[in-house]
């Protein structure tokens, strides 16, 4: 009966860990979706701008749209690295939340233009420019606290592959309610996502709690004693030791490990080589978050060519395909242990899917659908996989000895740097695409090729270390 009670106890405290991850995954994949779906606008108005709203119409009209996303994209990559030094130091509940309420701001403010006749181009890119930067803390402090409840799980790729479908998610939620409101004026694309956003920012600072410490809860003492420990008390701070939380807290900010240097970051084993490789896949990836819907008003498909509300509600597929893609690369970098592997087997068959995609994709919707979707599940896939678990262990590994506080940084370099392409990617897709679709599609895949190169050395390393861990 005495053995009983702790473990009854421990069952207790594994049940509350359990709830309290459940909530926080669920909490941070809708704070995350609302970035993504007021990033969308931007791509669903483009067809809409370029045919009747200066400075957007005419002959150089394609050249500013593009202008207008690697203003938004390059002050996301350059505050980027910032954001991840800010986050590990910094409340990341607090945090996220202004980033929240500040993003809704900026993307009303863009649709402000609308009702107020505004057009500057210097407006446009300066929201832009506000826009990227107070986005650009979502990311790391997302990941941070995941990373937090999350450290120590052995599927932490699944885990991560399930949650990351909030990118694709959110861009679905953003392509279906700007199409939606967009027949009313391109303005109300806008100021519904930037409503949404500012809603879960309140949503994010009332109930989110970014370590399982400000829960009174100690993961590794939990899951010490689930596993057969010394059948000691779980300890539980904070909660059922109400009479020593002060000293506790001190004791819990005494024991915090030093946040890593950006230096010493990079230096990190596999960080350079992944954050390159997501330079070129993420390139590839924004190119259709931001062109597709333009790409598909402005090509036939089996004959027609679609309408603006529709070629927006169509380019989620491409959305539905990533959120697959994302899952599917999670599961099998788990059950192989090889991210890497995984990472580049992916990348080497979304070449024939964009090919395949622009070759017989206008032949019918179907056609259409089915390609678009093989498009999305390959290009997303090891994007997805690299900006989660990737991130997530390299900012745990042994080189660090497990300081979390790494993590922030490290996932700031990584998508930083895939940030940095992926404001490249539109920019050349506007200059390119006057040219023909022939030459972006071109320039895709010649990017999907580079970032495979800085897979090839981790890949190989992955595949000697399994051979010879079965010898």
């Amino acid at each position: 009966m005495e053995a009983a009670a702790p473990a009854s106890h421990a069952a207790a405290a594994r049940g509350r860990l359990r709830s309290r991850q459940y909530a926080v995954l669920g909490l941070t994949f809708a704070a995350y979706a609302s970035f993504h779906a007021s990033r969308k606008p931007p791509s669903i108005v483009k067809a809409v701008l370029s045919a009747d709203w200066a400075p957007f119409s005419g002959p150089r009209g394609p050249h500013r749209l593009g202008e207008l996303d690697v203003a938004f994209l390059s002050a996301y990559a350059a505050a980027m690295f910032a954001a991840g030094h800010l986050a590990d130091r910094a409340d990341l509940r607090r945090l996220l939340a202004a980033a929240m309420l500040a993003s809704g701001a900026t993307s009303a403010a863009l649709g402000a233009a609308y009702f107020l006749g505004v057009h500057s181009l210097a407006f446009f890119l300066a929201a832009q420019v506000a826009s990227g930067v107070v986005q650009s803390a979502g990311w790391p402090c997302v990941v941070a606290v995941v990373g937090n409840w999350f450290g120590h799980a052995s599927s932490r790729g699944t885990i991560m592959g399930v949650w990351n479908s909030h990118t694709s998610v959110g861009n679905i939620a953003g392509s279906v309610l700007s199409a939606a409101v967009l027949e009313f004026g391109w303005g109300w694309s806008f100021l519904v996502p930037a409503f949404v956003i500012a809603a879960l920012g309140v949503v994010v600072l009332v109930f989110l709690i970014a370590h399982p410490m400000d829960a009174g809860l100690d993961i590794e003492a939990i899951e010490v004693e689930m596993n057969g420990g010394s059948g000691e008390e779980v300890e539980l701070l904070g909660e059922d030791k109400k009479e020593d939380e002060d000293v506790l807290e001190v004791e819990a900010v005494a024991e915090l490990p030093r946040a890593i240097g950006f230096l010493e970051a990079w230096r990190l084993p596999g960080v350079a080589p992944f954050a390159f490789c997501l330079f070129f896949s993420k390139l590839v990836a924004y190119t259709f978050l931001y062109w597709l819907p333009f790409y598909i008003r402005h090509n036939a498909v089996a004959g027609q060519f679609l309408s603006h509300k529709a070629s927006g509600i169509l380019s989620v597929v491409f959305d539905i395909g990533g959120v697959l893609g994302g899952i599917s690369a999670g599961l099998l970098s788990d059950k192989i242990g090889a991210r890497a592997v995984t990472s580049a087997l992916f990348l080497f068959l979304s070449i024939p899917a964009l090919i395949l995609y622009r070759t017989y994709g206008s032949i019918s919707m179907h056609h259409n659908i089915g390609l678009m979707f093989l498009a999305g599940y390959f290009v997303n896939g090891p994007y997805s996989l690299i900006t989660t678990a990737v991130a997530t262990d390299l900012g745990t590994q042994d080189a660090i000895k497990g300081n979390s506080r790494a993590l922030a940084t490290v996932s700031a370099i990584i998508d930083g740097t895939g940030s940095v392409g992926a404001a490249l990617g539109p920019l050349l897709t506007g200059y390119i695409s006057t040219r023909g679709w022939n030459s972006v599609f071109f320039m895709l895949i010649v990017s999907i090729s580079l970032a495979l190169v800085f897979l090839i050395r981790l890949a190989k390393d992955e595949i000697v270390s399994k051979i010879s861990a079965r010898h």
